[in-house]
């Protein structure tokens, strides 16, 4: 808690003010002297002013919380009177002599704060080698931070006082030359820390399941001061860009180290050092490694060119296993399971050839393992289709080549995978419907069967001869070759209705032959019917009128 609250107290001065640091040397703006400050304004700045004062003189002798609670005042009294003599520099009408000495005071406030800051620095310093000394340099890290963040605050109210006329070109070369020191400094920091953190992070890999809580307390403390340090050198660059100062080198070093690219990171001198740097790394690495690398590629593909035949190869012995089997599996089974098989094999070949190249297929299993259960989340519906599929699979409700409707949709089924179903309608149309719709709702096989009823009815007129109309239709049935003769047709006068006697042919046909019976049938009837003078009857409304005399 104390420690968060020292890392945002006003000696570290606000990032709030941040656009401001960064502006170049303006033209001097004219203040306009004869415009008088409202006294309340000039009264409230003096005030504030003198409580920083009385503050930084309480700190000295203050300790623990107390020290806390001082430095958050600072922080809030800073805010209030940096604020205010901002807004009064943007708005131009104030009094330059007042305003002078206010910003003169801020700059030896600043100093001041840095004086405080490399004095805790200093006694940090002296704790190393004899407590934690990784923590300790966490803290420096920290105050440093701190210290950079105040020279932030200094080029800002060396700005000020150019914006107001003051002749400052001493005190920015001075700043400049504190900030190429402090830059080289953190450029060699960083680059050390970061090899403290591979080493930390490759020791705590070999670990595995045996690594320690002080080999993961390490990692984390040097990867919090690689954070902090990168940092530091990052608002170093941004103050000497501000400064007009040469910072391709040191974008280099930030780049390598955090990986960011910035609006300046780009810069022909930075891209063009980086694209040197990875060709020279790469010139080393093909020399050193080139013929072991190619070589595993080598061995990579053979054993990828086994894999694809070995599971072709395997395919095929399923296929004849499965289409052979007593078990009679359908036609669906049989191609799932020749399609896993294959698969199978070819997915052992990928990991035994990633091995070769040195991946480690244990985390790579574990990886997957966690991405299947985030894609499971992510994909229910196919996972749904997936489960439909299976029980399609086993119960087998339908198979390849068979005439069903399901889903509100009448076809043959071309094609099933263990998501979706490819159904061909009796127009030719291919439609693939998700599974778990069509086990969702009712699967009508029509093909299931080796025989199929042809259901027909026939009206006569109420005048004709019933045993004639019924001999009739028994010889069109029993004439039809396509007719099967077991079971027998049934030939029934079924209605007397409104307009017709009405009898039922119902034949027995193969599946295939269904229409041609339905058709041919039909057709016959009505020839037969015409040539033997049985009627057709049809629905017909007498009329009937009336005439009265008027």
């Amino acid at each position: 808690m104390r420690r968060s609250l020292i890392l945002i107290l006003a000696l570290s001065f606000p990032l709030l003010l941040s656009t401001e640091v960064f502006a170049t040397d303006a033209e001097p703006v004219a203040a306009t002297q004869t415009a008088p400050i409202p006294n309340e304004t000039q009264v409230e700045l003096t005030t504030l002013q003198a409580a920083i004062k009385e503050d930084i003189a309480r700190l000295a002798q203050s300790q623990g919380e107390l020290r806390t609670i001082v430095e958050y005042r600072i922080q809030n009294k800073t805010l209030q009177l940096r604020n205010k003599i901002k807004a009064l520099l943007e708005d131009g009408t104030y009094d330059k002599t007042f305003m002078l000495s206010i910003v003169h005071e801020q700059l030896k406030f600043n100093i001041k704060i840095n004086e405080y800051f490399n004095d805790i620095v200093t006694k940090l310093s002296h704790k190393l080698g004899t407590t934690d000394d990784e923590a300790t340099l966490l803290e420096i890290s920290h105050r440093e931070l701190d210290k950079d963040n105040n020279y932030k605050q200094r080029l800002e109210t060396l700005n000020w006082l150019s914006q107001m006329g003051e002749d400052v070109a001493a005190q920015k070369t001075e700043l400049t030359q504190i900030l190429l020191s402090r830059a080289d400094n953190f450029d060699s920091f960083v680059t050390f820390t970061q090899q403290q953190l591979q080493n930390a992070v490759n020791a705590a890999t070999n670990a595995g399941k045996d690594v320690t809580a002080a080999q993961t307390s390490r990692v984390m403390q040097l990867k919090d001061r690689l954070a902090l340090n990168s940092q530091s050198l990052s608002i170093d660059i941004d103050l000497l860009d501000a400064l007009e100062q040469n910072t391709a080198s040191l974008k280099k070093t930030l780049f390598s180290i955090s990986g960011d690219i910035t609006q300046d990171v780009l810069s022909i001198d930075v891209a063009s050092s980086l694209v040197e740097q990875w060709l020279n790394t790469a010139k080393e690495q093909a020399i050193n490694h080139g013929p072991t690398l190619v070589f595993k590629l080598f061995i990579f593909c053979l054993i990828l060119f086994v894999a694809s035949l070995a599971g072709k190869l395997a395919k095929k012995i399923v296929r004849n296993t499965v289409s052979n089997s007593k078990l009679n599996f359908s036609k669906l089974l049989q191609d799932f399971f020749t399609s896993l098989s294959g698969k199978a094999v070819f997915t052992i070949g990928v990991l035994i050839a990633l091995s070769q190249l040195g991946i480690e297929l244990g985390p790579l299993l574990a990886g997957f393992g966690i991405a299947g259960v985030i894609i499971g989340f992510a994909l229910q519906d196919s996972l749904s289709n997936f489960a439909s599929g299976m029980m399609i699979l086993i119960y087998r409700p339908y198979d390849v080549g068979d005439l069903i409707n399901a889903a509100g949709v009448t076809g043959r089924v071309s094609h099933m995978s263990l998501v979706s179903t490819t159904i061909k309608t009796l127009d030719n149309q291919r439609l693939i419907i998700p599974n778990n719709k069509i086990w969702g709702d009712t699967i009508n096989n029509i093909t299931a069967e080796h025989q199929r009823r042809v259901d027909m009815t026939f009206g006569i007129g109420y005048g004709d001869n019933i045993e004639h109309a019924e001999a009739v239709l028994k010889s069109i049935v029993e004439a039809h070759p396509k007719v099967q003769k077991i079971p027998a047709p049934t030939i029934k006068l079924h209605v007397l209705g409104e307009s017709s006697v009405d009898f039922i042919v119902r034949p027995w046909a193969k599946p295939e032959d269904y229409w041609d019976v339905y058709w041919d049938i039909t057709r016959e009837v009505k020839m037969r019917f015409d040539a033997e003078g049985i009627s057709i009857p049809f629905p017909q409304r007498d009329v009937h009128i009336y005439q009265t005399n008027k």
